[in-house]
């Protein structure tokens, strides 16, 4: 008896883990820490040194909690394409770890919770920004964009750029030319890091039926606007600089950053007009566009830190 009972509930911890784990997959926690990367740097610029330790809590707490409920629904809408790519197989609505009723309730759950948190704790301005983003990714990009058009990515990569916004009017309580330079970093540094990916991932998204550019443009093509698009993101985080008064230490980073993100480009396209581009060489490329934000912002907090300390 005793036995039976040490198992049940041995089998139930298991239980709980797996059901656990399986809303924290729903989220995409690993697209929620570029969070930690934009927002908290962007708020360090707004305030010209530290904010409030909590308000950068509340911040990126309601900020997360909003993205991980646009990821939600996002797996709810898309669980039938999900089933078809290799990369997605393994997530939870399709496993069937979670039903699509009790992920859409915690997709509403945690944008109810976004709200009011940072309502409640930071400004009404950040709350109504959250859950636009949502609101965009979900209806522009996710129901509207992703299986009509090969710029599916190019306009809905704004939501993932509106964390710069929520994080300057969590500190400032407004909007300005600086978040809005900024937002447009995000935005055109989505396609190049994005395209890359899919490249790797091109038969997947073939077989779901999914219009990624690789999907519908030769590698050539590809490569050709991964090239375009770092150059113009190569300038705008220069202009960024300008227009928020930084000083040397993001000046060079921008120069060097952008530079080595536009020379991987660069090869990436030399080799693929070659003949010779592969998916070890995107791959590479995605990894370093994941590198090149990461630094990016770091060297502007810093920035800001040294000239205010």
């Amino acid at each position: 008896m005793i036995s039976r009972m040490v198992t049940e509930a041995v089998a139930a911890r298991h239980s709980f883990a797996r059901t656990l784990s399986a809303y924290i997959a729903l989220t995409k926690p690993r697209i929620i820490e570029l969070l930690l990367v934009t927002t908290v740097p962007t708020m360090i610029v707004a305030a010209q040194g530290i904010p409030s330790v909590w308000l950068m809590i509340a911040t990126v707490v309601g900020g997360s909690f909003a993205a991980g409920g646009a990821n939600a629904f996002n797996m709810v809408i898309d669980r039938d394409i999900d089933a078809v790519m290799k990369r997605t197989r393994n997530r939870p609505l399709v496993t069937g770890a979670l039903t699509a009723r009790s992920a859409t309730i915690f997709a509403v759950t945690l944008e109810v919770a976004a709200f009011a948190l940072l309502a409640l704790t930071v400004n009404m301005l950040s709350a109504v920004l959250a859950v636009s983003a949502t609101a965009f990714y979900v209806i522009v990009y996710t129901l509207w964009l992703k299986r009509r058009s090969s710029q599916n990515i190019v306009i809905g990569g704004a939501a993932g750029a509106v964390p710069v916004l929520i994080g300057w009017a969590a500190v400032t309580d407004s909007l300005a030319w600086p978040p809005i330079v900024l937002f447009a970093v995000i935005v055109i540094w989505t396609p190049p890091h994005f395209w890359a990916l899919a490249v790797r991932y091109r038969d997947d998204y073939q077989a779901a039926h999914v219009p990624m550019l690789p999907v519908v443009a030769s590698l050539r093509r590809t490569t050709l606007e991964i090239l375009i698009y770092t150059v113009v993101l190569w300038a705008t985080t220069i202009l960024f600089g300008a227009v928020a008064q930084l000083g040397y230490i993001y000046a060079i980073s921008a120069l060097v950053l952008g530079g080595m993100f536009t020379a991987f480009s660069a090869i990436l396209y030399r080799d693929a007009r070659n003949g010779t581009a592969d998916v070890a060489k995107s791959m590479r490329l995605f990894g370093f566009s994941i590198t090149y934000l990461t630094l990016l912002f770091a060297a502007m907090a810093i920035d800001v830190l040294v000239r205010h300390p």
